[in-house]
């Protein structure tokens, strides 16, 4: 499952983007149609998700959408508008019914995001996305990072004093929460999930 590390820097620049770190959202319309794309401030980020990755993020959507509170709908891969210099788009986020038909939806309209960790995002979720949705007021972060060889671990993030994010809970099990509604995720299911893949990938 290894990844090239500057596997987004070169895909932007097989696509002759301009070379440029300071992208704003107003640039966003030089990108081709229908490409997957976010923006972290001021960066702009070509992800290349694996399949499991993907599945991951469905599995999430399942154990979150009964617990949604009337009126939110928990949805996979959607674009969030924060400001000029960030448009991330999470691997899953719980959202205002009202906003089911537009893009990007503004994050006020979002009381979660779930991100989901590849080889190459680390620092990415676990730090410079915790200052871009802590600055913009969201209440509820976490990251499940599915890399530690011991199994998938979920991160949850609140604001602290300060309003910066701080590490509430860390757990590689079971995972509960009334917050921001009621949730139970399965880790030890997940991970069972992906060590059968990576079995019948060493297999092939």
């Amino acid at each position: 499952m290894s990844v090239d590390p500057n596997e987004e820097d070169i895909m932007t620049a097989a696509l002759r983007l301009p070379d440029k770190q300071d992208w704003t959202v107003d640039d966003l319309k030089l990108l081709p149609p229908d490409l997957f794309y976010e923006l972290i401030d001021g960066r702009l980020i070509l992800p290349s998700p694996t399949t499991f990755h993907q599945l991951l993020g469905v599995e999430i959507v399942l154990a979150l959408r009964p617990g949604c509170p009337e009126g939110y709908v928990a949805v996979p891969d959607m674009s969030l508008d924060i400001d000029q210099c960030s448009e991330p788009r999470p691997d899953v986020a719980v959202i205002a019914d009202s906003e089911m038909m537009r893009t990007p939806v503004p994050v006020d309209k979002a009381i979660l995001v779930v991100e989901i960790v590849s080889p190459t995002s680390h620092f990415r979720d676990m730090h410079a996305k915790t200052k871009v949705y802590a600055a913009a007021g969201l209440k509820h972060y976490w990251v499940i990072d599915p890399t530690f060889s011991h199994g998938l671990v979920l991160t949850e993030f609140q604001p602290g004093g300060n309003g910066d994010y701080e590490i509430v809970s860390n757990t590689s099990e079971i995972f509960e929460t009334d917050e921001p509604f009621p949730v139970k995720i399965n880790l030890l299911a997940l991970t069972a999930l992906r060590n059968k893949y990576l079995a019948a990938q060493e297999e092939s």
